[in-house]
């Protein structure tokens, strides 16, 4: 799908035809994608749809087999440190400096991104206030729970003042509170001129947040575009299962388990 350089400025995030297997295994197949600028976006799908796959090769961190990913217009593999520099990313799994403190991990990440050091400074306190980190701002990224570990790496993300946030399921093993705390930062950041892509099998997280998203199942997008235009009119949920495909249900067999 050919695009003008002025299109493409308004597209936060661009897949065009990206594909990866893994040996026989397809798991992205030719997908094509578009996210608007100031978009609040959501990639649904069921596990193992190819949602992780995708957005490892959108943000840099895997190479596709073909087609073509950009950022604001800026192809990912062939200018990735352009590409990088107007991205936040937060991985599903990221695994985290054990031995550092949350400040340091947010100093060292700074430092990495050039940032100067007074910079780092005020950005990392600011980050470590907002997200109500500042007493486990001095411990060790060991002793944090799963939500504080969340929270220490969307900061990271957040730190050089990206355009584009990129997170893999952010919400998922998050306490309550925590989860409260992060949808604020996104709302607030998409407020301010920010784009968010976010992938999630949360159908009620999904419709909470999202003005625009798209399905994905087994490798390829079901339906793309507005909340309101991939629901159809119905429930997203019953619009989701439709799309993937419903399944029994559990309404035969385990007859022992009522016996």
């Amino acid at each position: 799908m050919a695009t003008n350089s002025n299109a493409t400025k308004e597209h936060a995030l661009e897949l065009t035809g990206l594909y990866k297997a893994f040996g026989t295994k397809v798991a992205v197949d030719h997908i094509d994608l578009i996210v608007q600028a100031g978009s609040f976006y959501g990639l649904v799908g069921p596990n193992g749809a190819g949602k992780t796959t995708s957005l490892s090769m959108a943000t840099g961190m895997l190479r596709p087999d073909g087609g073509t990913a950009r950022i604001f217009g800026v192809d990912v593999w062939q200018n990735p440190a352009a590409a990088k520099e107007l991205i936040g990313v937060l991985p599903d799994g990221l695994a985290m400096p054990e031995r550092l403190t949350g400040r340091e991990v947010l100093t060292y990440m700074g430092l990495l991104r050039k940032l100067d050091e007074r910079t780092v400074a005020t950005r990392a306190q600011e980050l470590l206030d907002v997200l109500d980190l500042q007493e486990a701002a001095g411990k060790f990224v060991s002793e944090y729970s799963t939500g504080m570990r969340k929270k220490i790496a969307l900061a990271t993300a957040l730190l050089h003042g990206p355009k584009l946030l990129v997170l893999d399921e952010p919400f998922e093993a998050v306490d309550p509170v925590s989860a409260s705390t992060i949808k604020n930062i996104l709302r607030r950041f998409v407020d301010q001129g920010g784009s968010v892509v976010f992938s999630s099998h949360v159908m009620a997280t999904v419709e909470q947040l999202c003005d625009s998203l798209a399905v994905v199942s087994e490798g390829k997008v079901r339906a793309a575009g507005t909340m309101e235009s991939v629901r159809a009119g119905r429930d997203l949920e019953d619009r989701f299962v439709e799309l993937v495909g419903a399944r029994s249900g559990g309404k035969e067999g385990l007859k022992w388990l009522l016996s």
